[in-house]
């Protein structure tokens, strides 16, 4: 059955941190999964979370620690000592540990990997931290099965065997030279039925997909994605086997992608969450919301530029909210789809044909809505023929410009080195807004005579 936290747990849990019953308590979570640990954690204070880390033992708290949301995770990590950190990290692989380590301080890390006893698990976690984090160097593990192709299959086997204890998941056995250079990947089932004196150079697969430690995450996703892999070698620049990168790395790292991304459409410009302080939410938010000001300030002075219009034909004002609303969400339509294009990469053909068809599209919607809404506007609002004609053009026109704008802001921020994301939120919907409105009152005075 799994299980659900509820408010009883949690009352349970306090009462045996505040009665010191380490013993009851240790016995009473051991019955759970790291993950659901973890999500108790979360409800506890910083206190009684620290007694727990130190409580169990550390091969259960390194996981816990690693499903924990980072900022609680670090307010835990800031009362423990250098050389409780260092047992954490002892239990960890090599990726979680370098990400863990990286929350530091500088002058904390170098005491932290100084109680590293293992030396060469102390070794690998440094060369990781040299990565960009959005690098497949940064998201990788040192840790793997890697055989030589000289070897036998006997000896294969042997080492195998020895290297097998410090990977927590065996997805691929990598064939490498003598050198350490990445040559294959040697299929179990080939190995299990291979005389046990044959050589795996007779046997490996020498077709492998690989990754540089350079290359960016996101191309890492792509592949991985679209070969079905579970797990991906990663070569440094000579060709040397330096890691590899696992699923479920790289879904973690997608999942924080798709968050920042729908935090930019929704106009927050920083990673936040919602247990954050005043000050952070603040700064995340008001940026944005300063700028949807400035749109709205600029859509006012544009209304009011038009005063004679309005005075004459008063009714033009009741479609204002129509003409925005309308032109904001065929521009977020139009940028999310390209933002997603962007994203997974199948953005195919050329700029103006993807235009055409985006036009071509924006213009059968926009004669269908204007349609509508020219009925309703002299049916029920009892416009003239000639309002109700304008504000139809105008509902036209308005999605047509949209839709080319929801097109090209995208393309033109990812050419320019700029999350695209940013273009679904209200950076289009402003933009739009702004030129709805200016495109809607051109529209009229030039139809009205004004």
């Amino acid at each position: 059955m799994q299980f659900q936290l509820t408010n009883e747990f949690i009352d349970q849990v306090e009462q045996l941190i505040a009665n010191n019953s380490g013993d009851q308590l240790e016995v009473l979570l051991n019955e759970l999964h790291f993950a659901d640990i973890a999500e108790l954690l979360e409800e506890l204070d910083t206190e009684d979370a620290t007694y727990i880390i130190k409580l169990l033992d550390s091969e259960v708290t390194s996981e816990i620690l690693i499903e924990l949301d980072e900022d609680f995770r670090e307010r835990i990590l800031d009362k423990l000592t250098p050389s409780e950190i260092a047992d954490e990290l002892e239990e960890m692989d090599t990726d979680d540990a370098a990400d863990i380590i990286a929350e530091l301080d500088d002058d904390i890390q170098k005491e932290v990997i100084g109680h590293i006893e293992d030396e060469e698990h102390a070794a690998d976690i440094v060369d990781l931290l040299r990565y960009d984090e959005d690098t497949a160097g940064g998201l990788m593990a040192k840790e793997l099965v890697r055989v030589k192709e000289s070897w036998t299959v006997a000896g294969c086997v042997r080492e195998m065997r020895r290297q097998a204890e410090n990977v927590t998941r065996v997805h691929s056995i990598y064939v490498t030279d003598k050198q350490g250079k990445l040559k294959g990947r040697l299929s179990l089932k080939d190995l299990l039925t291979a005389p046990e004196r044959a050589h795996i150079k007779d046997i490996y697969i020498p077709k492998v997909d690989y990754v540089n430690v350079n290359t960016e995450a996101d191309e890492v996703a792509r592949i991985m994605q679209k070969y079905d892999l579970e797990a991906i070698p990663v070569v440094d620049e000579s060709g040397i086997l330096v890691g590899r990168i696992t699923i479920d790395d790289i879904v973690d790292y997608i999942k924080e992608e798709a968050e920042k991304d729908y935090q930019l459409a929704a106009g927050i410009s920083q990673d936040v969450e919602a247990n954050d302080g005043l000050f952070k939410q603040t700064r995340a938010r008001l940026p944005w919301l300063l700028i949807g000001m400035m749109g709205g300030l600029g859509a006012a002075t544009i209304i009011s530029g038009f005063e004679t219009i309005m005075t004459t034909f008063p009714k033009l004002l009741i479609f204002v909210p129509l003409i925005q609303a309308t032109a904001g969400n065929v521009g977020v339509q139009s940028s999310a789809i390209i933002v997603q294009g962007l994203a997974n990469n199948s953005l195919k053909g050329h700029l103006m044909a993807r235009i055409l068809r985006e036009t071509s599209v924006a213009l059968v919607n926009g004669i269908a809505i204007a349609l509508i809404v020219l009925i309703i506007s002299h049916f029920i609002f009892y416009t003239s023929y000639l309002e109700s004609i304008s504000i139809g053009i105008a509902i036209i026109t308005v999605i047509i410009i949209a839709a080319i704008v929801g097109n090209l802001i995208p393309i033109f921020l990812h050419k320019r080195g700029i999350d695209p994301a940013v273009a679904t939120g209200p950076f289009i919907t402003t933009s739009n807004d702004v030129f709805g409105i200016l495109t809607y009152f051109l529209i009229a005075k030039t139809i009205l005579g004004f």
